[in-house]
């Protein structure tokens, strides 16, 4: 046996301060990204606001279609194209998902945003799942008792007792759906401690992550100690070269130790600003990220000129900022591409909820729309996080084209959103003397094959705020 050098090529991919920022800027609102570009141009003298002309892009909006076809170049800018809608503004200005004022300015339900909480993004998440009834309702019970941080403080025993005496959960069931609720977004939630929480988020890393193994060793055992020992210390205590130590704990440094902070200080937003706009022109749905969305940033050729006449301190300063100002750039452009792959993606499965209102709005869930971009399901999760789309149908959440689905008589699936919508318009019709009851309701829907127990027309009835028969009854 005798010692030799080898040398080998492999790719692996390290969380680094770039990629963490593209990944927190994508889950960022139109405000929230706002007030951190304000942030960047006041530290950054590399960075200043742009004029009209000074970015590519700021005459055209980026554009994509349905279909993928190419946008036309004379187009002009997206509020002209807007006029091309077909159906005519009567067919659009009925709609109850919004609509736009006589002066073409978007109305008060653009404006006006309800916060999204860490509860509604958990819950949406949930009724977005493949589990049935009994774990849903699980589900619910777990979710309310996460903190704002979102970890899980209270034990199993005070879950059991808050299910019952509708459910009897035993300890095991608990644990599965909390484990089916650890694979929500954002990464780390329903994790009962620290190291939990870690591990949660490393294991949405590719296994090729330099240090994670390592790094998951450290969070299951002496990440407490860590504080007092040292990473010398925890080196030694592991046996591992104190190179490793450092790299792996550089990785746990890196991650969000209260990842429910992440929705809960950002859910004061009470306005909404479009992210991307859709629209139809010439029979095919187009999508184009917002040009007003939010103010742009540009490098400023000035100081980035300056650089070469500086002394060594002055120029490593500079170019240090310059490297951070061109990740920002770098981060902002690939925010807008997956929010537009995500946008052309729901128009090809959601033409008809466009069309025809939420009656058309067929079951998706976050997974087909990851599978078919290639993409993991936290990523959709956070192109989609409190964005907004504006359309003929007026200005509605990305979420709003997401819907949980129900087997129908014809072998297809009906969304829970199309069977409210339905539901609706049978109450709407109802004879005001006679008010259709649960009964009557699930009765109409399986004639129209969607077979519904009367269990699900109440609570789809209880969800959209509409009492019960008897409270129906008016005389006129």
């Amino acid at each position: 046996m005798k010692a030799r050098l080898q040398t080998s090529m492999g790719q692996s991919l390290v969380m680094t301060p770039q990629l963490r920022q593209a990944i927190r800027l994508l889950q960022m609102s139109s405000t929230e990204l706002e007030l951190e570009l304000v942030e960047a141009v006041e530290t950054n003298p590399l960075l200043e606001w742009a004029e009209a002309g000074d970015a590519a892009g700021d005459d055209e909006p980026t554009t994509s279609s349905a279909d993928e076809q190419p946008a036309d170049p004379a187009q002009g800018d997206i509020n002209d194209d807007s006029q091309d809608w077909e159906g005519g503004d009567e067919d659009w200005s009925s709609s109850r998902s919004g609509s736009f004022d006589d002066d073409g300015e978007p109305g008060e339900r653009e404006q006006a945003a309800e916060p999204d909480t860490l509860s509604d993004h958990l819950l949406w998440q949930l009724h977005l799942s493949h589990l049935g009834r009994r774990d849903r309702a699980i589900g619910v019970a777990l979710i309310d008792a996460l903190d704002e941080d979102g970890y899980l403080r209270e034990p199993f025993s005070s879950i059991i007792q808050t299910l019952l005496p509708d459910i009897r959960a035993g300890e095991d069931e608990i644990l599965a759906v909390l484990r089916q609720i650890q694979r929500f977004d954002p990464a780390g939630v329903g994790a009962r401690s620290l190291g939990e929480c870690l591990c949660l988020q490393l294991d949405t890393l590719p296994a090729c992550t330099p240090g994670l193994a390592l790094a998951r060793t450290i969070a299951l055992g002496p990440l407490e100690r860590l504080p007092r020992a040292g990473i010398p210390g925890i080196a030694q205590e592991l046996k591992q070269p104190l190179a490793d130590v450092e790299q792996a704990v550089q990785l746990l440094r890196s991650l969000d130790p209260r990842p429910g902070k992440q929705l809960g200080e950002l859910s004061t937003d009470t306005y909404v600003v479009p992210d991307v706009v859709i629209w139809r022109q010439r029979g095919v749905w187009r999508c184009a990220l917002a040009a007003h969305a939010g103010p742009k940033v540009v490098i400023n050729r000035g100081y980035e000129q300056l650089i070469r006449r500086c002394g060594d301190a002055d120029a490593s300063y500079l170019r240090g900022q310059l490297q951070e100002a061109r990740w920002l750039l770098k981060s902002l452009e690939a925010r807008g591409e997956t929010l537009l792959r995500v946008v052309t993606s729901l128009l090809h499965h959601q033409a008809g909820f466009l069309e025809f209102g939420e009656q058309a709005l067929r079951p998706l869930t976050l997974r087909e729309i990851a599978g078919e971009l290639d993409l993991h399901e936290s990523t959709i999760s956070r192109a989609i996080a409190r964005k907004y789309v504006r359309t003929p149908r007026g200005t509605l959440p990305l979420r709003a084209f997401f819907a949980s689905g129900i087997d129908t008589d014809g072998g297809g699936e009906a969304s829970s959103t199309a069977i409210q919508s339905m539901i609706r318009n049978l109450i709407d019709a109802e004879n005001p003397r006679k008010p259709l009851s649960d009964a009557k309701l699930a009765e109409l829907l399986k004639t129209s094959g969607i077979p519904v127990a009367r269990r699900t027309v109440a609570k789809y009835r209880e969800a959209m705020n509409i009492s019960a028969s008897h409270e129906r009854v008016r005389i006129v």
